[in-house]
């Protein structure tokens, strides 16, 4: 399956390019893109903005299920800060911070 990009549209373009499928919703849309996305891939990546917009506890039990992999990544102009590197790595993993 081809993995699924949500987040901002200029990040999107590019990763369109890389041959992903991507969507860029309004802030209402995304809880349910997100499940659609979920339902859809094996590789979900996903903005910061719109993981902050999803609701805590979902999030994170999605990303516990293992299926899909998700990953949060930054948007192209780093609009949104990312929490620091190593603690996102371990995140990632699976591993307790």
């Amino acid at each position: 399956m081809t993995p699924i990009y949500i987040g901002d549209e200029p990040s999107a373009t590019g990763y369109r390019l890389a041959g992903l499928r991507t969507r860029s919703p309004r802030p209402e849309e995304v809880l349910e893109v997100f499940r659609w996305a979920c339902a859809e891939a094996d590789l979900v990546l996903l903005g910061v903005e719109q993981a902050r917009q999803l609701p805590a506890e979902e999030l994170v039990q999605a990303r516990r299920m293992l299926q899909p992999q998700i990953l949060i990544v930054p948007d192209i102009r780093q609009q949104v800060p990312m929490r620091d590197l190593p603690l996102r790595i371990r995140t990632q993993l699976g591993m307790k911070p």
